[in-house]
């Protein structure tokens, strides 16, 4: 049913494929100007819908310039917020708004990182005031490949391994019948691509992809399972721990079929499950959703992602009765040195 819908978006293609590339020749042009602002701009993006692994790239990357002296903070356009406009969520300690009014990656990301961070549609304004309300002297844009209006001093693009190798035809589509928002030649913008495996082994990149890397510095990177963590208490379990255990995963993440994958890996029975779609704002209609499907399949607790247990922790007092834990886990590096070399001479090299 739903690559019979994709069909009938495919006349759509080429209109969605002449306004980008309009948008982006009068970037290129200067027709449409760039704006600087008094910070060093770390942009994370990619070129596809979702699931490719932004916000553990931003956690990851924000951290290494936090480890290294930078007063660095984090700024989105909050994705799937309640809310309009400017909203600083963190000065660095303290949560300052809720997960409804700002979004669940810049508040998990603001919860692990104890940084700066805050939302805002204008990127611009919302730099300049964030800078302004904390100090920080460096910002990490999540998700701003296609925001061009402010000027940046690394453009990072993180793509899904699985997609680069991705034989369907909507998969390596334009937007509204595919999965992409700008075609690969969109690559030429950035300054390098961080290749993410997730659970998977390295696969060699087929060559008719690869040929649009060319010029570009090309890192690979992985997620790593740290843990388990009670999402109330905080209180942290080693993966052995939830060996062969009976849980009711619930997802509402993009690509889902990562999280079972590595579900399976440590030995979590995966068969009890409930998959949301992604960026699923849970309600009162979920959380009973979720309660009967646990006590139906005997299940001996839910085990869920960090960006749903953000959540869905709001609702402590209808679960009281319910453990709900979620999968703690890292992007990582293959060569950690080489890139933390690279992203710190590109800021010393910025002007």
């Amino acid at each position: 049913m739903l690559k019979f819908f994709k069909i009938l978006l495919v006349p759509f293609v080429p209109l969605y494929a002449a306004i980008i590339n309009i948008r982006n020749l009068f970037f290129d042009k200067s027709v449409f100007k760039s704006e600087k602002v008094n910070a060093k701009i770390i942009s994370v993006g990619n070129i596809t819908v979702g699931g490719s692994g932004k916000t553990p790239l931003v956690i990851y990357v924000t951290n290494l310039l936090k480890n290294s002296g930078y007063k660095v903070g984090v700024l989105s356009r909050g994705y799937g917020r309640k809310s309009h406009g400017y909203k600083l969520v963190s000065k660095g300690d303290d949560i300052l708004t809720a997960v409804e009014e700002c979004g669940d990656e810049i508040y998990q990301t603001a919860l692990e990182c104890k940084v700066a961070a805050a939302v805002s549609e204008n990127r611009v304004m919302g730099a300049k005031r964030l800078t302004e309300e904390s100090g920080i002297n460096s910002i990490v844009l999540d998700d701003a490949f296609q925001h061009r209006w402010i000027k940046r001093d690394i453009d990072f693009v993180v793509i899904d391994q699985s997609f680069i190798n991705s034989k369907s035809f909507f998969t390596h589509n334009l937007l509204p019948a595919g999965d992409m928002r700008e075609g690969f030649k969109a690559l030429n913008r950035a300054d390098a691509i961080i290749l993410n495996r997730k659970f998977f082994e390295k696969e060699e990149v087929n060559s008719e992809i690869k040929k649009y890397f060319e010029g570009k510095k090309i890192f690979t990177a992985f997620y790593k399972a740290i843990n388990f963590v009670d999402a109330v208490r905080k209180i942290e379990y080693g993966l052995e721990e939830f060996k062969g255990q009976d849980s009711l995963v619930v997802s509402g993440i993009a690509n889902p079929e990562s999280f079972l994958n590595v579900l399976n890996k440590v030995h979590v029975n995966t068969k009890n499950r409930l998959i949301f779609k992604d960026h699923k704002k849970y309600s009162l209609k979920e959380v009973q959703q979720i309660r009967k499907e646990f006590y139906i399949t005997n299940s001996q607790s839910v085990v869920t992602t960090e960006k749903d247990a953000v959540k869905l922790s709001r609702f402590k007092k209808e679960f009281d009765d319910i453990e709900i834990f979620y999968l703690k886990i890292n992007l990582c590096m293959d060569d950690e040195n080489s890139f933390k070399q690279y992203l710190i001479n590109k800021l010393n090299n910025a002007s």
